[in-house]
């Protein structure tokens, strides 16, 4: 059920993406601008399906490994993958200094798991495992292609955004002028777009971390190296900036950018993380002991 899920979440987003480009198309061109919404649609699309794992990759600087160059980080994954009953992913490394890790691409026979050298040089054995067999929980239940086209089409919508306050305005349309609900358009746009990324990443990425974890916990034979793990990422984080657009942070095991204080009310739902003292006390859970953080 879960996967029909997350596979029905995937063409629902594709659809959403096809619809947004008609009706800004339509919007700021007629007819005409409905073609080009259409082309437009189909293209990135099409690129969100089979491309978006290249994307991400490419976005981090990440390189390919060999069996010979990283064999601790190989045999992990080997073990861990026929675990969970999946082939075993493509092995990356990124380079920044940042402790973090994804996994991406369109199902398991094409799964890629990509950690940082940060990373690598930061956990030990254990951890390492833990946060490993958390990305391999994602590519089993075909978390990885909702997440990596959710940032495509988040950065997508910010793109629209910036292409709607060149264009907008009633440029390009030939049966009317400009008029005041040209304006009105272009600020909804501009209001509005950044909000819909936010969302879409919202929507995604709070509640699959949680069934990562646990997942990913029985996968490596227990929490404790992903509980330790998730405290030495939290705390790098906070002190090693990694260089990767809002619209990519939820793809990692937790937010790589730059800490920030999240309030009260509104601004907490547009995290794209459940805050990592909540995911290590259900850890903690899974082990038998107290929550340490209820009351």
């Amino acid at each position: 059920m879960g996967i029909f899920t997350n596979v029905l979440k995937t063409a629902l987003l594709l659809g959403a993406l096809m619809g947004l480009c008609l009706g800004l198309g339509y919007a700021f061109g007629g007819e005409r601008g409905l073609i080009i919404g259409f082309l437009l649609g189909g293209g990135m699309s099409a690129v969100s399906y089979f491309f978006s794992d290249k994307i991400a990759l490419a976005s981090v600087g990440a390189q390919a490994v060999t069996r010979e160059q990283a064999p601790e980080l190989y045999s992990m994954v080997e073990t861990l993958a026929q675990r969970a009953g999946i082939p075993t992913p493509r092995l990356y490394v990124a380079p920044a200094q940042a402790p973090n890790a994804f996994a991406t691409g369109r199902n398991p026979k094409n799964g890629v798991v990509c950690v940082t050298a940060g990373l690598m040089s930061m956990m030990d054995s254990q951890e390492l495992q833990g946060v490993l067999a958390h990305e391999l929980s994602h590519i089993k239940h075909r978390d990885i292609l909702i997440a990596t086209i959710a940032a495509v089409i988040a950065g997508a919508i910010s793109m629209m955004a910036h292409m709607a306050m060149w264009f907008g305005g009633g440029y390009g349309r030939r049966d009317r002028s400009s008029s005041p609900l040209d304006l009105v358009a272009l600020i909804a746009m501009m209001l509005f777009a950044p909000l819909a990324a936010g969302l879409i990443q919202m929507a995604i990425s709070r509640s699959r971390e949680y069934a990562a974890d646990a997942r990913g916990a029985q996968l490596a034979g227990g929490p404790e190296g992903l509980i330790s793990a998730l405290k030495k990422l939290e705390t790098a984080n906070r002190q090693i900036p990694m260089n990767v657009t809002p619209s990519q942070s939820h793809m990692f095991i937790v937010k790589p950018l730059p800490a920030r204080a999240v309030g009260e009310g509104v601004s907490s739902l547009f995290r794209t993380h459940p805050p990592t003292e909540q995911r290590i006390a259900k850890l903690i859970q899974l082990m038998g002991r107290p929550n340490p953080y209820a009351g």
